[in-house]
């Protein structure tokens, strides 16, 4: 049995957005993008908040993030050329897990087109094991607590 289809996120639910270009790659035969982009949407706005909060050097951290889960749900049609809006909150943050909530938005409108879950585990780069949140990164990851 599946859980109910939720309804679109509004734009106020999302403390942080991030603008994410479409590609002409982006659009699939008929007409929009391809829903395998939307996952990869979510992946470029986590990670640029990460980079540009000075929370992950792509190349250089000892801890990165890995993502262990992801789900969308689709309301209505991205387009190319057309800039995505991406918004951003945390659902949740455990030791060393944090559950997003991004929601993809179209130019001024104000119900997420779609809007997922997108969750992350800390782990040290060379072992690839859980660590745990520290005090620093658990403050920066509040800000974005709806």
């Amino acid at each position: 049995m599946s859980a109910a289809r939720p309804a679109p996120l509004s734009r106020d639910h999302f403390p942080v957005f991030r603008k994410i270009p479409t590609r002409w790659m982006d659009v699939d035969i008929y007409g929009h993008v391809n829903n395998v982009q939307y996952l990869s949407f979510f992946d470029t706005a986590v990670n640029g908040w990460y980079v540009e909060e000075g929370i992950l050097s792509p190349a250089t951290s000892k801890s990165i993030f890995l993502v262990v889960e992801t789900g969308c749900h689709y309301f209505s049609e991205l387009v190319f050329p057309e800039e995505v809006q991406a918004g951003l909150s945390i659902e949740k943050i455990g030791s060393s897990s944090v559950i997003y909530q991004i929601g993809l938005f179209r130019a001024g409108a104000d119900l997420a087109a779609a809007q997922g879950r997108f969750v992350h585990v800390l782990v040290h780069r060379q072992s690839r094991r859980p660590v745990p949140i520290g005090e620093e990164l658990r403050a920066k990851l509040e800000m974005l607590k709806n």
